[in-house]
């Protein structure tokens, strides 16, 4: 767990990490440099969930071996979905990460919401929904290592 006080953003309680994967984790299908490391630091604080799509079919190999729960959505709804997912696990308890359009309701139901900027490009919806902006996932990963850096980004 990640606890922390943000003034004027209040306690962070952070149990689960839900991460998208393409564009978030991985570019064109194949996990970003340092990604597989990061993870496995950030796994011990908090659960780890990946939830896609899987637009390049290789999110299960990527991600195999990884501390991480794979959740491989239908073609429909996935904005629903990926809010569900984090519904059923308790918005107050969760932190998310993406950059595509489908990731915006992700973002805006989860306590944290990080928005991506990386090689794919990320959706405008998806960043007003988000309570962070990061140009790489390792940045973005690092803040969670580095909770301190939370305050230093939210506070008022």
């Amino acid at each position: 767990m990640i606890q922390i006080d943000v003034p004027g953003f209040g306690e962070l309680r952070l149990s689960h990490l839900v991460m998208d994967y393409n564009g978030t984790m991985a570019c064109d299908g194949r996990l970003i440099d340092g990604v597989e490391a990061l993870v496995r630091k950030v796994a011990q604080d908090l659960e780890v969930h990946v939830v896609t799509a899987d637009t390049f079919g290789r999110v299960a190999q990527a991600v195999e071996g990884l501390p991480v729960s794979l959740h491989i959505l239908g073609r429909k709804a996935q904005d629903l979905a990926k809010k569900e997912y984090v519904t059923t696990l308790g918005t107050s308890a969760v932190v998310s990460m993406g950059n595509g359009r489908n990731d915006g309701p992700m973002l805006k139901a989860s306590r944290l919401g990080i928005a991506l900027v990386q090689d794919e490009g990320a959706s405008v919806t998806t960043l007003v929904s988000a309570d962070i902006v990061c140009k790489e996932i390792s940045h973005a990963l690092a803040l969670l290592l580095n909770p301190e850096r939370l305050v230093a980004t939210l506070r008022t």
